[in-house]
C-alpha cells in the first residue's frame, strides 16, 4: 500500500521547495474521518485516496490538487462537511473536492455516443478547475485497478461507464498513459476472453517482438546519426485496446494482427523531426495513405506528432511516431507537462492556440518553479453557451445558457410543455423561468388545465419552446377570431337580409376568399374576427352570389317566415338590430343607454361599445367601426363615475347624498378630498338606469347649495 513518505518524496523530487505540511494535514484529517471504514478488498479505506494521491504526484501536480486527492471522498463518504474542508484547508482545496463530490453524483445510465458526448461535457461544464478532472480521472483509475472485488453485474456497469466517459477525458485532457490504462483495464472487464487471447499472442511473440524492437533501435539510431540528427528511440508494445480496436475495426482474428508494435522516435527539433521522417520513409517503404501531420494541425488536446506505418526489417508493418521531446511529454501527461517545460519562457501565441478547446486561458507564468503558478491561472470555461442537465430517468440534456425550466418541457414533448404547471430540480419546487444549471435534475409538473402564456416567450431560450408557444398562441387566437368573425359576418347578412346556412362551408364564401388572396373561408372569416377585414367588404362581394340563388329557390311565403323569425329583441344592445353575445362596454368611456354609442371590433375579444364621443374612437381604424343601437331592456344599473367640486361647509355631502337617494341612484364608490385652498374635491361612482337619470341627477346636484361644478369623468 501506498504509503504517506511515497507521495511527499515523490512530490519533492520534482518541486524541492514545496510546503508538503498541507498534503500531511489533509493525511492526518483524512485518516481521521475514514477511520472504521473498509473497502471490499478488506484493506482500510484510507488506501483509496492514498493511491489516488499517489497517481497525482506522478501527473506532478501541485500540493493542493495532491492534498484535495487525499480529501476526495470526504464529503460524500464521511459525516464532513464543506465548510469545515475550507476553513481547514483553504477555499482553493474545498472548491477542488467539491468539483469531485458533484462529478461522483452523475450516474450515467446509457452508453449512447451522443449521451456519452454530453456527460463528458456536462463533467468538463462543471470544472471550472482542471485539477478537478485529474482527481477525478485518478480516483477512477485506482477503482478500476481494484474492481475485480465487485459484484459481476457492478464490473460491467463501472467498465462500460469508465470507456464512454472517463477515458476519452483522459484523451481530452492529452494525459495518454491513464487513457490506456482505463481502457485496457476495461477490455478485461467487458471482453475477458478477447482480453486474454490479445495477452496470449503478445506473450508467444515477447522473445521475437523484443529482437525486433532491439534491431529497429539499432537501424534508425545508425541511419538518423549519417545525417547529423541526433534521436532517442523507444519501441513499445500497442495497448490490448489498441489492438482490439484493430481487430473490430478490420474484421480480424487475434492471430491475424502482426503490426502490434510501434516505435517513437525523439529528435530536437521541428525541423529534425521533418528531416528524419524523409530518411525513414527512404529506408522503409511507407504504406499507403497512413500518414499524419498532427505538428502541423494539432489534436485538440495539444498532441502533436508525425505518424507513419511503415513495412520494417522482413516487411513486418509497424508504426513509427517522429516528435520533440516537448511534444513527447505533452503526449505522455498531456496539460500537465507544461510546468516543466514552460520554466522560464514568455508566452507563446502558439501555446494559446493548443489549448482552444478550454475557451479561455489567462496568461502563462513566466516564471514556474511551483506548478501552483500555472495551475492558478488555467480555468476552464469549455462550454460558455450550454448547461448539461438531467431527466428523471438519468438521460442527459444540453441546452443554451439562460434556458428555462420551460425550455426543459417542451425538449420532453410539445404537450408537456403546454401543461407545464411547474417544475422541481433536485427535489424541490423552483418557479417556470428559473434557469438550468449544469448537473440540475429537473422533474416537470403538469396540469390539464395549464396553458402557454404570452409571458414565457420573454424567457424561453430555445427555438423549439418558442415555436411551439407561438404556435399554439396563434391556434388558439385563430380559434377565437373565427367565432367572432362568423358571429359579426352572421349579423352584417342579417342586417342586409341575406342568407348563408354554414358560413365556414359555403362555396359562396370559400370563392370570396379566394378573390381576395386566402386560402379558405375560414381563414377569410378569421381576418374578421381579427379586424383586418370589414364585415361590410364581404357582404358586398356575397350579395351578388347569393342573391341569384335566393330568387331561384325562395319564394315570398319563406321570405315573410324568414322575416317574422328573426331573433326577438334582447336586451342591452344590439349592432344593427340583432343581439350579440359578444359584446362588452369599454371601460375608458362606459357607455349608457340613450347616448350615442359605436361598436369597434377588436382583435380576438368581441365587439367593444364605446360612447360616440370617446377619444379612442375617433383616433380608431374606420373599418372596423360597426353601428350598434340601444335596445328596450329591463331594468338594469350602470356605472357612472362624477366628480364634484364644493365650498368647503356642513352638510354638503349629506345634500349630495340625498339627492341620489331621491333619483334613485346608488352610490358604489366615494372618496372626498380638500385641496390647498379649502375647496371640497367629492368623486362618486353610481349607478344609473340610464343616460337621462344621469343627467337629471347632474342637474339638481349643480342646485345644491355650495356646489361649484359637476362633471360625468371618463378614462382617458
Amino acid at each position: 500500500m501506498i504509503r504517506l513518505n511515497d507521495i511527499t518524496s515523490q512530490v519533492l523530487s520534482y518541486h524541492p521547495k514545496a510546503d508538503i505540511e498541507l498534503i500531511e494535514k489533509a493525511y492526518v484529517y483524512s485518516a481521521k474521518v475514514h477511520q472504521g471504514q473498509i473497502r471490499l478488498s478488506g484493506e482500510p479505506y484510507l488506501s483509496h485516496p492514498l493511491e489516488a494521491a499517489y497517481i497525482l504526484t506522478q501527473l506532478r501536480m501541485d500540493v493542493v490538487c495532491i492534498a484535495a486527492g487525499l480529501l476526495h471522498d470526504v464529503i460524500e463518504d464521511t459525516h464532513a462537511e464543506l465548510e469545515e474542508i475550507s476553513g481547514l484547508f483553504g477555499e482553493e482545496t474545498a472548491n477542488i473536492v467539491d468539483g469531485v463530490t458533484k462529478i461522483s453524483k452523475i450516474h450515467f445510465k446509457s452508453s449512447k455516443h451522443r449521451q456519452a458526448e454530453n456527460v463528458r461535457k456536462m463533467i468538463l461544464a462543471m470544472s471550472t478547475d482542471i485539477r478537478v478532472i485529474l482527481v477525478k480521472l485518478a480516483d477512477r483509475l485506482h477503482n478500476m485497478r481494484t474492481l475485480g472485488f465487485q459484484s459481476e453485474e457492478k464490473q460491467r456497469a463501472i467498465a462500460t461507464e469508465t470507456l464512454d466517459i472517463y477515458a476519452p477525458l483522459a484523451g481530452r485532457m492529452g494525459i495518454h498513459w491513464i487513457k490506456s490504462s482505463l481502457e485496457d483495464l476495461c477490455l478485461f472487464y467487458l471482453e475477458p476472453e478477447i482480453y486474454t487471447s490479445i495477452k496470449s499472442l503478445t506473450a508467444r511473440r515477447q522473445s521475437e517482438m523484443g529482437d525486433f524492437m532491439k534491431r529497429v533501435q539499432d537501424i534508425l539510431t545508425e541511419e538518423l546519426a549519417k545525417v547529423n540528427i541526433s534521436v532517442t528511440i523507444k519501441g513499445r508494445q500497442k495497448h490490448f485496446y489498441s489492438i482490439y480496436k484493430k481487430m473490430i475495426a478490420q474484421d480480424l482474428e487475434v492471430s491475424q494482427v502482426y503490426d502490434i508494435l510501434a516505435f517513437r522516435v525523439i529528435v530536437n527539433s521541428i525541423k529534425e523531426c521533418y528531416e528524419a521522417l524523409g530518411h525513414i520513409h527512404s529506408i522503409w517503404k511507407p504504406v499507403s495513405k497512413r500518414f499524419k501531420d498532427y505538428i502541423s494541425v494539432p489534436k485538440a488536446n495539444m498532441y502533436q506528432s508525425l505518424h507513419t506505418t511503415v513495412f520494417g526489417p522482413m516487411k513486418e508493418r509497424m508504426e513509427v511516431q517522429i516528435r520533440t521531446w516537448e511534444m513527447h511529454h505533452v503526449a505522455e501527461s498531456g496539460i500537465a507537462a507544461h510546468w516543466k517545460y514552460k520554466e522560464g519562457r514568455a508566452v507563446q501565441k502558439a501555446d494559446e492556440k493548443r489549448f482552444t478547446w478550454l475557451k479561455e486561458l489567462l496568461d502563462w507564468q513566466k516564471n514556474l518553479d511551483d506548478p501552483q503558478e500555472f495551475l492558478e491561472t488555467v480555468k476552464m470555461d469549455l462550454f460558455p453557451d450550454e448547461v448539461y442537465v438531467f431527466t428523471p430517468t438519468g438521460e442527459v440534456k444540453s441546452f443554451p445558457k439562460g434556458a428555462t425550466m420551460i425550455d426543459f418541457a417542451y425538449s420532453i414533448h410539445s404537450e408537456v410543455g403546454e401543461k407545464c404547471s411547474g417544475a422541481k430540480v433536485d427535489g424541490r419546487m423552483v418557479p417556470l423561468r428559473a434557469e438550468l444549471k449544469n448537473g440540475n435534475i429537473v422533474e416537470v409538473i403538469t396540469s390539464p388545465k395549464q396553458h402557454p402564456s404570452k409571458d414565457w416567450l420573454n424567457f424561453v431560450k430555445t427555438s423549439k419552446a418558442k415555436t411551439k408557444i407561438r404556435q399554439w398562441i396563434k391556434t388558439q387566437g385563430k380559434e377565437e377570431s373565427v367565432s367572432l368573425g362568423r358571429s359579426i359576418l352572421e349579423k352584417a347578412l342579417q342586417h342586409e337580409r341575406l342568407t348563408v346556412p354554414n358560413l365556414l362551408k359555403s362555396e359562396q364564401v370559400t370563392a370570396v376568399a379566394k378573390e381576395l388572396s386566402f386560402q379558405t373561408g375560414e381563414d377569410l372569416i378569421a381576418e374578421i374576427g381579427f379586424g383586418k377585414i370589414s364585415p361590410n367588404q364581404v357582404v358586398g362581394r356575397l350579395r351578388p352570389k347569393l342573391v341569384d340563388n335566393e330568387e331561384a329557390h325562395q319564394g315570398l311565403v319563406s321570405k315573410v317566415v324568414s322575416r317574422f323569425t328573426r331573433p326577438k329583441p334582447d336586451v342591452g344592445i344590439k349592432v344593427d338590430g340583432v343581439s350579440d353575445m359578444l359584446l362588452h362596454f369599454a371601460n375608458c368611456c362606459q357607455p349608457l343607454p340613450g347616448e350615442k354609442v359605436v361598436g369597434f371590433i377588436t382583435r380576438g375579444s368581441g365587439v367593444a361599445i364605446h360612447n360616440a364621443n370617446c377619444r379612442h374612437i375617433k383616433e380608431a381604424d374606420p373599418d372596423r367601426l360597426v353601428a350598434v343601437t340601444w335596445e328596450p331592456t329591463e331594468k338594469s344599473t350602470y356605472p357612472a363615475k362624477l366628480r364634484i367640486s364644493t365650498v368647503e361647509g356642513k352638510g354638503i355631502l349629506a345634500d349630495i347624498s340625498t339627492v341620489f337617494s331621491q333619483k334613485d341612484a346608488n352610490i358604489v364608490q366615494a372618496e372626498v378630498k380638500t385641496t390647498v385652498d379649502n375647496k371640497g374635491i367629492a368623486l362618486f361612482t353610481i349607478e344609473v338606469e340610464n343616460y337621462d337619470q344621469l343627467q337629471d341627477i347632474i342637474r339638481t346636484i349643480k342646485k345644491v347649495r355650495n356646489v361649484l361644478a359637476v362633471e360625468r369623468l371618463q378614462d382617458a
